[in-house]
């Protein structure tokens, strides 16, 4: 070993020195591009792998133009595919898209004559009260019509009629004036809530106050045709159209037809007290609201309308029932088409009590007689013309067929008056049973899949009436 030669741990690789860090790189490579490089890489190798596969495909001298023509041929057979099917499908259904039920029952409303300067606010009720110190404040009759409008709005008015116990002629048509014309909805309603209280009886079936001013017919019917209402328009021209079915029409459901309905209502429960319509009149009122359920912009007024023809319907009395009855099924089957609408008509008597059944019954036959031009009056020859429909027959009329089913089962099921009559009612189950077996699940004619469906489901009620009759007269055969 030479004495100068640096010893072991004198070396460079001396553990306690100091290593040099190594260097920094100058870019450090993010996430965003490395994905870039591995899609345009993807990019590449899918392009290359698609190329070689399309060069095995094709055959020497391929020709993109022989494709083409390929692919053309295969649109030209479809397109032509297609309008054999187009043919087809006219060919079992030329007739025409169903409309809608829905007719126009308003036209454009009209500006009522209303008298002005009434002087109502020069009543002796108010007068009375006036000198009264108990009151606790001053009645500023002064202020006319308008002091009046707050006091019927916040229900004082009703108040003072009744601690006064009785109701003046001229607060009474001016309440229901502002009740028929208002277009205050607040005021309409406060009115109405007014002529509830008026027209309600006790438990001794007497009024709550005294008053000799009723609401008339001839006010009533007046206050409707101001709102437009077509009263003698004939089915052809209030028939269905775009109008009456978008609820777009220019006239509109008017304002207060509901504060009118629910007078109506108020006035035929105190028959027993005062008769304020006579039958002729009831008949025509029972005719107006019915036709309402045809306006489609009176859809959200179903159940105010149902409760005013029930009203209607139990305010003839029993001997003017059946004859009344008819009338009103008569001109109602004049004033509709033998379309969705008559049944939209005969479905909208909801009642299960005997008498809307027995109007139901009605309805349903008056407007079978108008579909035969009232060439045929007997039931038996009615339901033979329909059970003669052959639903296998290419030219078979399945939207009337779907009519006739629904009214002659209202017609023989609505009352008891076919009861008796088993043979009637066998007869019209064994062709509601032909009806939904005769006709194919495949049968794309128009309404012949609703007249199968109809067809089960009235021949299911049919069969549940039977039974549930026991041991009526068709079983005792």
């Amino acid at each position: 070993m030479v004495i100068d030669d640096p010893l072991d741990f004198e070396g460079d690789n001396d553990p306690l020195l100091s290593t040099p860090r190594p260097t920094k790189r100058k870019k450090v490579i993010g996430l965003d591009e490395l994905l870039v490089d591995f899609c345009e890489t993807g990019k590449d190798e899918l392009k290359a792998s698609a190329a070689k596969a399309k060069a095995k495909g094709r055959p020497k001298g391929y020709n993109s133009d022989d494709e083409d023509k390929h692919v053309t041929e295969k649109e030209i057979s479809f397109c032509k595919f297609v309008e054999e099917c187009e043919e087809k499908a006219k060919a079992l259904d030329p007739g025409e898209e169903v409309p809608q039920w829905g007719q126009q029952v308003f036209s454009c409303q009209k500006s009522p004559t209303i008298l002005n300067g009434t002087g109502v606010e020069n009543c002796q009720l108010l007068q009375s009260f006036c000198g009264h110190e108990h009151l606790g404040f001053d009645l500023e009759i002064e202020k006319g019509e308008g002091f009046l409008e707050g006091m019927l709005t916040d229900g004082w008015l009703l108040k003072l009629i009744l601690l006064y116990g009785s109701v003046e002629d001229s607060i009474a048509s001016w309440t229901l004036t502002k009740l028929l014309y208002s277009s205050n909805k607040k005021l309409q309603d406060s009115a109405s809530e007014f002529w509830d209280s008026l027209l309600s009886l006790n438990e001794d079936d007497k009024p709550h106050v005294n008053f000799g001013y009723f609401p008339s017919y001839s006010i009533l019917k007046g206050a409707l045709l101001n709102y437009g209402y077509l009263q003698d328009a004939p089915c052809t021209t209030t028939s269905t159209s775009e109008t009456a079915v978008a609820g777009t029409s220019d006239g509109g459901p008017p304002q207060n037809i509901t504060a009118w309905l629910r007078l109506v209502s108020a006035c035929c429960k105190i028959r027993k007290l005062h008769p304020v319509f006579s039958p002729s009149e009831a008949e025509d009122l029972l005719v107006t609201v019915i036709s309402l359920f045809l306006d489609r912009q009176l859809e959200g007024l179903l159940l105010i309308l149902g409760d005013c023809l029930n009203s209607l319907v139990l305010y003839f009395s029993t001997s003017e029932w059946e004859c009344s009855c008819l009338m009103v099924a008569e001109s109602i089957s004049k004033r509709v088409r033998m379309d969705l609408n008559c049944l939209r008509i005969v479905d909208c008597i909801t009642g299960t009590n005997d008498r809307s059944k027995f109007l139901r019954s009605q309805l349903a036959l008056q407007l079978l007689k108008n579909s035969f031009d009232r060439k045929v009056a007997n039931v038996e020859k009615m339901l033979k013309s329909v059970t003669s429909t052959n639903v296998k027959e290419k030219e078979c009329n399945f939207f009337m067929l779907y009519v006739y089913l629904v009214l002659m089962d209202n017609l023989l099921f609505s009352s008891d008056a076919f009861r008796n009559k088993p043979a009637i009612i066998e007869a019209w189950r064994t062709y509601l049973r032909n009806c939904s077996t005769q006709i194919g699940c495949t049968d794309w004619r128009l309404y012949a899949s609703k007249v199968r469906n109809k067809a089960s489901y009235l021949l299911q009620g049919a069969i549940s009436k039977k039974t549930a009759a026991g041991g009526g007269s068709v079983s005792s055969q």
